[in-house]
């Protein structure tokens, strides 16, 4: 018997792909490029969608072109931009979250933040609009050296706020993106929100410039697709791999002067709570507070609670105070440990 062509349709939507059921350990070594992942059919293509239907209310033409890589990013001059392979499919999502603690763009919110950013560079190249001498009195200087790292002013009025770590304050491009972001957002209510601050005249000047550029074809089209996932020959295991590379290896800390103010080898505490299975019980949320307030990746914070949870164990340490006072008093040393070892006393945010 013949099935429908809308049955047939349904069937090839419910196929899983091939390694769905393999092991995490068997999944690492599959290619990024024999994933054969698509957008289409996936929660990312619903966000994509509403992503072009937030473009159309503004009365805009612009519509990005949008393809899957190993992060979020617009090459320079190009009309497209990638978006990371891993939330194209609820396994690969899992996985993300094992190898790095965290999903960026993982959920609905945090990943229509980060496609509204993208666009934003993306119009800026499709009408050249940083060309402009008004952009460059508003945002600064294009051309100004780009920073892997940069300390924020967080107090500052001057930038709007979309993505984490006031990412606006890292380069010009990325100030007029976050802007951008933030206009475009349905009911940001931007009007109000920043309402005697500075940087409200880059909102307003955002939303003159569309004005201006409203139904218009773009100067620039591109249809190239760097990285793109087809083209990646790196196993999972060797992707993860140099991913978590990236972030600075803690070891060769010395933490045990610090330990020992919070915790003691002592005999008069025997009886206390051992300080490294304290530890090791309060790491997600003392991970979570610390890269909270200094901007690291979660990865980097685990590296180094590691270092701490073994030095712990190794010189027999144990709780002085009580559960509460203790975990407080961790956070505040894993914090100031982050930004006194890795970055010179403050925070310095990564891209």
């Amino acid at each position: 018997m013949r099935r429908s062509k809308r049955s047939q349709s349904a069937s090839r939507k419910t196929k899983q792909p091939w390694w769905v059921d393999l092991s995490q350990e068997q999944l690492l070594d599959v290619r990024l490029s024999r994933l054969r992942l698509r957008i289409e059919g996936t929660a990312l293509e619903a966000r994509i969608g509403r992503l072009y239907r937030e473009l159309e209310r503004a009365g805009l033409r612009f519509r990005p072109y949008i393809w899957l890589s190993t992060d979020f990013f617009t090459p320079m001059g190009a009309t497209g931009f990638a978006v990371p392979f891993y939330l194209a499919h609820p396994r690969l999502a899992r996985l993300e979250r094992r190898q790095m603690l965290e999903i960026e763009g993982g959920s609905h919110t945090d990943c229509m933040k980060l496609l509204r950013h993208e666009t934003g560079h993306a119009i800026d190249n499709a009408y050249r609009l940083h060309r402009k001498k008004r952009w460059r009195e508003i945002f600064g200087r294009f051309s100004e050296p780009y920073r892997n790292r940069y300390t924020p002013r967080p107090t500052s009025r001057k930038y709007v706020h979309n993505l984490e770590f006031w990412y606006a304050q890292s380069h010009p491009m990325e100030d007029f993106a976050e802007t951008f972001s933030i206009w475009l957002q349905p009911r940001s209510n931007w009007r109000e929100r920043y309402k005697d601050w500075p940087a409200l005249k880059k909102l307003e000047y955002v939303d003159a410039l569309m004005e201006e550029i409203r139904g218009e074809r773009s100067r620039v089209r591109t249809r190239e697709r760097y990285d793109s996932l087809p083209t990646l020959n790196d196993t999972l295991r060797s992707y993860y791999r140099k991913k978590r590379a990236r972030y600075l290896s803690v070891r060769g800390i010395e933490f045990d002067e610090s330990l020992r103010r919070l915790f003691s080898d002592e005999a008069v505490h025997y009886r206390r709570v051992r300080a490294g299975p304290f530890l090791e019980r309060s790491r997600d949320e003392l991970r979570r507070r610390v890269s909270a307030v200094t901007g690291q990746h979660p990865y980097v914070i685990d590296q180094m609670l590691k270092e701490m949870i073994l030095r712990c164990r190794a010189m027999n340490l144990r709780l002085m105070r009580s559960e509460r006072e203790s975990r407080i008093d961790a956070a505040v040393l894993l914090t100031t440990l982050t930004m006194t070892f890795l970055h010179g006393g403050h925070p310095e945010y990564h891209r």
